[in-house]
């Protein structure tokens, strides 16, 4: 069971993101997605655009408060939404680099929403 596997537990909290800078075109042009549900070890997110399992990512995160926190991320899983969903696939994403600051104000975030 995937959930017995979770290092974190999973919250829905205020996070937005997107992928840093222009190299990667994660989500539709200019458009923020919401973190579905996010830990301190990943997150999970709808998508328009298809990736790949074991894709690497640099995303961009919006916390509620302070600066954005940018990290380094993998596609964990990727599956393909039926045609009524709000979007084309559900990823899972494992964030692989995430600043001890940056994990420490995530944490807040969480515990805030917990």
């Amino acid at each position: 069971m995937e959930s017995d596997r979770r290092k974190f537990p999973r919250l829905k909290a205020p996070v937005l993101c997107r992928p840093a800078g222009l190299l990667l075109r994660l989500f539709a042009p200019s458009q923020e997605r919401r973190a579905i549900d996010i830990s301190l070890g990943g997150m999970r997110i709808f998508s328009d655009d298809p990736v790949k399992q074991g894709q690497r990512l640099e995303l961009e995160l919006f916390l509620p408060s302070g600066p954005n926190v940018v990290c380094k991320a993998e596609v964990a899983w990727v599956e393909e939404l039926p045609k009524d969903a709000p979007a084309r696939y559900d990823v899972g994403i494992r964030f692989t680099e995430l600043r001890e600051q940056d994990k420490a104000r995530l944490g807040e975030v969480l515990a805030a929403e917990g």
